[in-house]
C-alpha cells in the first residue's frame, strides 16, 4: 500500500478553498511540528487565537478519556472557561472545539464548514482548524474510530502548546497497525508504577500496543502452569484497565517453551486456563513466546510419539499445532479478539530452514509471527530484509526490534539513548508493525521508543533528529534549558552495540565533532583559531558539567533522574574534567606552569568518573558506567600532548 504525505488532490483543493473565506492574518502562520509526523497536513490560511474561553461540542458516544484529554489540553493552553454545547452556531464569535466520530452530525457539519473530508483508515482522524470572520474560530476533531479520535486529541495537545493554531487540515492514520513495546528483557522487571507511566507515554506518541513479557515473571515462564496469586492478578488487571484508558492494547505473553509438552492435552488446557484468568480481568490479547529455548529435543516422550524424532522441523510442526489450538480457543471465546501473537525459536534471521518451512506450512495464517531482523540486534533493516522474512514465515512479520534493550553483555554500563535509525522508509509495506524491546530503565527508554513509535506511525515521514528532540522536549515538559541539557546527555549515551564487535550507532557524534575541531585547530590553526577552539571547548565543558543538575531539577518525571542517576553522576565528573582540560589547554598556550596542575586534576576527575558503578541489580550485568567512552576519555588523556606538540613545533 502506497503512503503519501500530501492530501489527495480533491481534498487538498477543498482545504485550500477556505483560504479566501478566512480573515487575513497579521503574520503568515508557520507549519507546526507534530510528532509523529502526520500523513498529510495543509495550511489553509490565518490562525485560530486561543483566549480564556471556549465552547466544547462533544458528539454522543465519545470516550470520556478523550474528552478529558481535550479539556486538559485546553486548560494547559490557558483556556480555562469551557462551556458545553450540542451544536455549532452559524457565526463563531469565540473558539468552538468539536470532538466526535466522523459520522456524528456536529462533526460532519464542522468538516463541511471547513471544506474537509474525514480520514477513512483504521485509527485515522481528521483535525481541522479554521478562523471565523466573527472573530472566533473552529477546531474540529473527527475520528474514524475511537482510537483515531484519541490520537486526534493527542495531536491537539501538541498544537495548543503554540499559543495559537494555524488554519490547517490534518488527515492522519498509522502506516503500521501494531506499534509499541514488549517488556521482554532479562533482569529486573519494571515496577507497576513504571508500567503505568509507560502506558501514558505510549498514548502520547500514538502507540497502541504493550506486551507484558518480563523474563523474570515466574508465573509466565518457569511456573507458567500455575495460576497467579490473587494480588498479582489484581495488579495485572489494573494495568489492563490503564492500557484501555490509554487506547493501548495490553497483550499478555506466556513462555511455556522450556517445559511444555506440545502434544499433551493437559498443557493446552493449562494455557487456556491461564488465558481465561487474564480474560477475566479485562485482557483480550495474548501471546505465546517460544524464544530462547532448546527446541531440538523433546520435553516429554509423548511428543516423539506424536511428531517423530526430535529436530528443527518436528519442533516447527509441534509448535504450530499447539498454537493453532490456542488460536481456535481464543476465537471461540471472544470472536472480536485480536489474533494470537507468537515469537518463534528461530526469530533472529530470515534464512530458509526446516523449522521455518514447517511453521510456514502448519501455522494458522491468523497467528502473528515476530521476527527480530537479520540478527538478534540488527545494525539495519531494509525492505528487502523484510520481504525475505515475509517469504520465510509465510506472512508479514511483526518486528521485535532489540533496541534500546540493554540486557546483553555488550551493553554493560550503558544507557542506549541514540535516536531510532537505520530502518528503511517503506518497511510498512512488509511489516505488520514494530515492537521495541526497551531497557530495564523505563523512563530513559522513552528516548528511543518515541522514535520507534514515530517510525511505525509514518515511516516515510519519520526524522530521527525530530524524534530525539521530541523526547527531550517531552521529558523536560517543554523547558528549553532542560531539553538542551538532555540532548547533551543523550549524545554521551549514543553508542548502540550489536552482538558483534562493531556498534551500529557511533558514540557521542556531536561531542566528537567538537573535540575533533579542537584537535585540528591546535595542530594547524593560528593563535586566534586555537584560542577560539579552546573557548568553544570550555563552553561545551560548562554545559556538560551543569547538565546533570539541570536535568535532575527540570525533568517532569523523577523516574528519569533516578534510573539514570549513576550516568548523571559520572557525566558531571567528566564535565568538570573537561573544564579543567580546557583551562589547562589555555594555560599551556600561555606557557603557564598551571597547565600541568590543571591536566593532573582533570585526570583525577576522569578516574573518578570512570569508576562510577551502575545501580546493583538494576540491569542484567552490573559494571562501571560508560559516558562518551572512546571520545571524552581519549581527549582528556591526549590533551597535554596536543599543546605540547604545538609548542614544540613553534620552537
Amino acid at each position: 500500500m502506497t503512503r503519501t504525505r500530501t492530501l489527495r488532490p480533491l481534498r487538498l483543493a477543498a482545504a485550500l478553498a477556505v483560504v479566501a473565506a478566512a480573515p487575513a492574518a497579521a503574520q503568515v502562520p508557520t507549519r507546526p511540528v507534530i510528532f509523529p509526523a502526520p500523513t498529510a497536513m495543509a495550511l489553509t490560511g490565518g490562525s485560530v487565537a486561543l483566549g480564556r474561553a471556549a465552547v466544547l461540542v462533544v458528539a454522543p458516544g465519545t470516550a470520556p478519556e478523550t474528552v478529558a484529554l481535550v479539556r486538559a489540553a485546553l486548560a494547559a493552553a490557558g483556556v480555562t472557561q469551557v462551556t458545553a454545547a450540542s451544536r455549532l452556531p452559524a457565526s463563531l464569535a469565540m473558539l468552538h472545539v468539536v470532538v466526535g466520530a466522523s459520522d456524528a452530525a456536529a462533526v460532519r457539519a464542522s468538516l463541511a464548514r471547513a471544506g474537509a473530508t474525514a480520514d477513512d483508515r483504521p485509527e485515522g482522524y481528521t483535525l481541522v482548524a479554521r478562523p471565523d470572520a466573527a472573530g472566533g474560530g473552529l477546531i474540529a476533531l473527527a475520528g474514524h474510530d475511537a482510537d483515531g479520535l484519541f490520537h486526534a486529541a493527542q495531536t491537539l495537545r501538541q498544537l495548543l502548546r503554540r499559543g495559537d493554531v494555524p488554519g490547517l487540515v490534518i488527515q492522519d492514520h498509522p502506516a503500521m497497525p501494531i506499534r509499541g513495546t514488549i517488556e521482554g528483557f532479562y533482569g529486573r522487571p519494571w515496577s507497576q508504577e513504571d508500567r503505568v507511566r509507560h502506558l501514558d507515554f505510549l498514548a502520547s506518541v500514538k502507540a497502541n500496543t504493550y506486551v507484558y513479557s518480563p523474563k523474570d515473571d515466574p508465573y509466565a515462564r518457569d511456573r507458567w502452569r500455575e495460576p497467579y496469586p490473587a494480588a498479582t492478578l489484581a495488579e495485572l488487571g489494573t494495568l489492563a484497565a490503564a492500557a484501555k484508558r490509554d487506547h493501548v492494547d495490553f497483550v499478555y505473553a506466556i513462555s511455556p517453551g522450556p517445559t511444555v509438552c506440545f502434544s499433551a492435552p493437559t498443557d493446552a488446557a493449562a494455557l487456556e486456563r491461564k488465558f481465561d484468568a487474564l480474560r477475566g480481568i479485562g485482557v483480550r490479547s495474548f501471546y505465546v513466546a517460544l524464544d530462547d529455548i532448546e527446541y531440538k529435543k523433546w520435553n516429554c516422550p509423548q511428543d516423539e510419539a506424536a511428531f517423530g524424532a526430535s529436530g528443527a522441523a518436528a519442533a516447527g510442526t509441534a509448535q504450530a499445532r499447539l498454537l493453532n489450538a490456542v488460536q481456535r480457543d481464543l476465537t471461540a471465546k471472544d470472536r472480536g479478539a485480536p489474533p494470537l501473537i507468537m515469537v518463534p525459536t528461530e526469530y533472529y534471521d530470515a534464512k530458509e530452514t526446516p523449522y521455518k518451512a514447517a511453521l510456514r506450512r502448519e501455522l494458522d495464517p491468523r497467528v502473528v509471527v515476530q521476527w527480530t531482523g537479520t540478527d538478534v540486534v540488527p545494525p539495519a533493516i531494509s525492505i528487502g530484509d523484510a520481504k525475505t522474512a515475509t517469504a520465510a514465515f509465510g506472512r508479514k512479520t511483526l518486528l521485535w526490534d532489540n533496541y534500546p534493550v540493554n540486557d546483553y553483555a555488550q551493553t554493560t554500563g550503558r544507557l542506549l539513548l541514540a535516536p531510532y535509525a537505520r530502518r528503511e522508509a517503506g518497511l510498512a509495506s512488509e511489516l505488520s508493525g514494530i515492537l521495541s524491546n526497551p531497557m530495564n530503565q523505563e523512563a530513559p527508554s522513552r528516548v528511543a521508543v518515541a522514535g520507534v513509535a514515530g517510525f511505525a506511525w509514518n515511516d516515510r515521514g519519520y526524522d530521527p533528529a525530530q524524534g530525539w528532540r521530541f523526547a527531550a522536549d517531552a521529558l523536560s515538559g517543554g523547558d528549553a534549558r532542560t531539553a538542551a541539557a538532555l540532548l547533551d546527555f543523550f549524545d554521551t549515551q549514543h553508542l548502540a552495540p550489536t552482538f558483534g564487535s562493531q556498534p551500529w550507532q557511533e558514540q557521542a557524534p556531536r561531542l566528537r565533532a567538537l573535540l575533533d575541531g579542537v584537535r585540528f585547530a591546535l595542530a594547524d590553526g593560528d593563535d586566534g583559531a586555537r584560542r577560539a577552539a579552546i573557548a568553544a571547548l570550555a563552553a561545551r565543558a560548562d554545559a556538560l558539567a551543569a547538565a546533570p543538575d539541570t536535568i535532575r531539577a527540570g525533568v517532569t518525571d523523577p523516574g528519569f533522574a533516578a534510573q539514570a542517576a549513576p550516568w548523571l553522576e559520572a557525566t558531571a565528573l567528566w564535565g568538570r574534567a573537561l573544564q579543567l582540560t580546557a583551562t589547562g589547554l589555555g594555560a599551556a598556550l600561555d606557557r603557564s606552569a598551571a597547565a600541568s596542575r590543571d591536566f593532573a586534576a582533570a585526570g583525577q576527575l576522569a578516574a573518578q568518573a570512570a569508576a562510577v558503578k551502575t545501580i546493583p541489580g538494576a540491569t542484567r550485568f552490573d559494571g562501571t558506567v560508560k559516558v562518551a567512552d572512546g571520545v571524552l576519555d581519549r581527549f582528556v588523556a591526549d590533551a597535554p600532548g596536543l599543546v605540547g606538540a604545538v609548542a614544540a613545533g613553534e620552537e
